[in-house]
């Protein structure tokens, strides 16, 4: 999941430091360090999707407008992290990460004084930018320092801080703003992030250098490579639209809440991203249910979630909306977990460089998505939204029963 060229995690040249082995001191400083990097990461990149409805008011813009608070730095994060990558190959992983999540805390306690709506997108663009270096990286790193036998659960531990952080950042946001405002709880969050970054640049060991024979001229002939694959193709299509349900529904999720009938107060609209959990049960469990029956055979089962998770959220009654957002959580990390994994099994060159063009994709879906999806809301309400919704989770689950047709490239055909 990083731009950064494939090698094997074994290629380390002469005199390299030894492979860091599972249960270890190391293992457990450097696992700490990437949870504490990737929770702030996600807690700056979400805090500010709960806080989209108070947007509205400070500022006297509409929901589409607030929702560049998020579009604005996905979008940004989408371009920037094809090439984050390249540059941690000439000045280092740690450097690049360090710096990365430094330069995101100050842009977002910068962004908690915008004087103006325009200053405010303007920040989140560069916080996008600046966190472009962590998750560009941190899978490189992981790579590149864990034996075989520790790199399962050094990504898993990973992943786990990402989920961590997303809701963390949330729900922080939800109940500070309600007390101090949206600055105060914008802040916090910097604040703690960069606590954060001086935590993680204590921790973390310096990760070897690799030298790699790929440079940036390589890079168009192999993005031309994955695109000529069907296959891909419709796994680029999927992140997309994975993204874009998910980011969509919980950026406007918020509105429809806070709205009549169901009228709830921001903390405990703040509550309902606790749902963000049952995305680590969901894409563990697919994940398993996918080993087990064939990626081609599940990957349709998890995406039928969406629509259905859809549809639960059009009555007006408060616990089958919520349950519907629960349904669409499931849909969407079941479809995330076996829709990235596939990329990376399926390309048979340049694997990182597949992996790095599926997230340039997710996260475009998330700004894309996220921003037309505030017009609808603004034309239609949640009726509309959920059209909207529903047309782009039935699209994805006709991609992914178009791509379960595929053939597997020859590499898996003959393994």
């Amino acid at each position: 999941m990083t731009s950064t060229p494939t090698i094997s995690r074994f290629e380390a040249p002469a005199g390299a430091p030894a492979l860091i082995g599972r249960g270890g001191a190391g293992f457990w400083r450097v696992n700490l360090a990437l949870v504490l990097g990737s929770f702030a990461t996600f807690a700056m990149l979400y805090c500010v999707q709960p806080l989209m409805p108070l947007f509205t008011r400070a500022f006297s813009i509409s929901p589409a407008a607030a929702s560049l608070s998020l579009s604005a730095a996905t979008g940004v994060l989408a371009v920037a992290m094809i090439f984050a990558g390249t540059l941690s190959d000439v000045v280092g992983r740690k450097a690049v990460m360090t710096a990365s999540l430094a330069a995101a805390a100050a842009a977002t306690l910068a962004a908690s004084f915008a004087p103006n709506w325009t200053t405010f997108v303007a920040l989140r663009a560069l916080t996008g930018l600046a966190l472009s270096g962590f998750p560009a990286v941190a899978m490189a790193y992981l790579v590149e320092v864990m034996d075989r036998s520790a790199i399962g659960l050094a990504m898993g531990l990973y992943i786990a801080g990402t989920t961590f952080g997303g809701m963390g950042g949330r729900l922080a946001a939800a109940a500070i703003a309600e007390a101090g405002g949206w600055r105060g709880a914008v802040a916090l969050v910097g604040l703690v992030s960069l606590g954060c970054a001086a935590a993680f640049a204590f921790a973390l060991p310096r990760g070897q250098r690799i030298p790699t024979k790929t440079g940036a001229t390589a890079l168009l002939p192999m993005i031309r490579a994955h695109f000529s694959d069907p296959g891909l193709r419709y796994l680029f299509a999927l992140g997309f639209l994975l993204m874009g349900v998910f980011v969509t529904t919980y950026n406007y999720i918020g509105f429809r809440l806070e709205a009549p009938p169901f009228s709830l107060r921001p903390t405990t609209i703040g509550l309902v991203y606790c749902i963000y959990l049952v995305g680590t049960v969901a894409s563990a469990l697919m994940g398993e249910l996918a080993g087990r029956y064939g990626r081609r055979r599940v990957i349709g089962f998890a995406l039928a979630f969406m629509p259905i998770g859809v549809l639960l959220t059009l009555p007006d009654n408060l616990w089958l909306t919520i349950a519907g957002v629960g349904v669409i959580t499931i849909g969407f990390f079941g479809g995330h977990s076996i829709a990235s994994s596939w990329v990376g099994l399926r390309a048979e060159t340049a694997k990182a460089q597949a992996s790095a063009l599926y997230l340039f994709f997710y996260y475009a879906g998330s700004s894309v998505a996220g921003s037309v999806g505030g017009w609808v809301f603004t034309l239609g309400a949640w009726p509309g939204e959920a059209a909207f919704l529903g047309g782009m989770s039935a699209l994805a689950l006709f991609i992914a029963l178009k791509l379960a047709r595929v053939p597997p490239p020859a590499h898996l055909r003959a393994s």
